[in-house]
């Protein structure tokens, strides 16, 4: 192999790449990224077998195609260190070589041919909807899984692939955050029964590697795993196991609720004030509703209390609800601060329901009013 790179294009794919090497492996060769080259372009590849990358490398001039294996932190460093614009690129019989204009590295590889295999794809029936959307769709719903708990399931987003729709759910639990948007059936593609819950490590990955330049993403949903593919990476995953939760009950259908209008940016502040006394023992804050404002307070046992009042257009009968400021706060601040939400109120010991005029809908558990 011997190529000529645009330094800065080929960081940035290394980067995408390596971060799915796996840091300690009992297969020392997946602690590195794999650096293909054909006649008709370059790519790199990194798997820890659970999941797998494809990154397209751009401001390539080839010379000789072939293959190197790329130590993810000599190599990295290099890059990283590195002021020239271009560096060549070259494997012989002991290891690759990097030349700069001043500098020259001689790195110890491993074979190319034992780097495991990452699937491309090749898939004809997939969905398809704009890059921006998918990123917001992960943004808005992978933060409420559970990658610690015991029920495996939760440790991912439930992904719903049907006629011209994706629907995408995450859950711990004690609040549920759901997003849908439109997204294109190709011949047919849809997940039907299956349960398509892809790991929230593998969704966190995707939503980094996708560009808001990306037009567009296809996502094709199998059995036992999931293909994503933007113009410039393809991203495999094997899907968690398990029974994920009958996530449309936990969505409540009443009438007796009372919905009222709020602006995310100043409730977001208002939360974060009357948290800073709270603790893990006694971490609820009072949400208060009458008389034209939004009234939180808090209490812990020996950080003090708090008090914020916020002006709303509510003039209704007085409500009060306690709920864990994180989750609230975690919905709030993938929104911007100028959208406005509705929150959906029924009494204290009913969940509460936040949703947006996009698609977006979240579910909040109350905490226990005494203390």
């Amino acid at each position: 192999m011997k190529v000529i790179c645009d330094r800065e294009k080929l960081q940035a794919a290394f980067q995408t790449a390596a971060a799915v090497a796996p840091t300690r492996s009992p297969k020392p060769i997946l602690q590195n990224v794999k650096f293909e080259v054909a006649p008709e372009g370059a790519t790199m590849l990194a798997t820890d077998l659970e999941i797998g990358i494809r990154v397209a490398v751009p401001g390539i001039e080839i010379e000789v195609p072939g293959s190197a294996v790329l130590p993810i932190h000599r190599f990295g460093s290099i890059l990283r260190e590195s002021s020239d614009a271009r560096l060549r690129l070259e494997t012989d019989g002991q290891g690759t070589i990097v030349r700069g204009d001043r500098s020259e590295f001689k790195l110890p590889a491993e074979n190319p041919d034992e780097f495991p295999t990452v699937t491309e794809f090749t898939e004809s029936r997939y969905h398809e909807l704009p890059s921006r959307l998918f990123k917001e769709v992960i943004r808005r719903t992978v933060f409420a899984t559970d990658t610690e708990s015991s029920r495996y399931a939760l440790g991912g987003v439930l992904v719903e692939l049907t006629g011209e729709k994706i629907v995408a759910v995450g859950t711990d639990g004690r609040r549920l955050a759901m997003m849908e948007g439109p997204a294109h059936s190709v011949d047919g593609h849809a997940t039907g029964d299956a349960t398509t819950i892809i790991p929230t490590k593998a969704m966190q990955l995707i939503e980094r590697s996708l560009s808001d330049a990306d037009a567009e993403v296809q996502i094709a949903a199998r059995p036992n795993d999931v293909l994503v593919r933007s113009p410039r990476v393809t991203i495999y995953s094997r899907l968690v196991e398990g029974r994920f939760p009958k996530w449309r009950d936990v969505f409540p259908r009443r009438t007796d609720a009372t919905k009222i209008e709020l602006v995310v940016g100043p409730v977001y502040s208002a939360v974060r004030q009357a948290a800073i006394v709270t603790s893990e023992e006694s971490r609820g804050v009072d949400f208060s509703f009458a008389d034209g404002k939004l009234v939180l307070t808090g209490q812990g046992n020996q950080a003090g209390q708090s008090r914020v009042e916020l002006p709303i257009a509510y003039d209704g009968a007085a409500l009060a609800i306690m709920l864990d400021p994180r989750y609230l706060s975690d919905f709030l601040k993938v929104l911007d601060p100028e959208r406005t939400f509705t929150i959906e109120i029924k009494d204290a010991e009913s969940a509460a329901v936040c949703s947006t005029d996009d698609g977006y809908g979240y579910v909040i558990m109350p905490l226990a009013r005494d203390r």
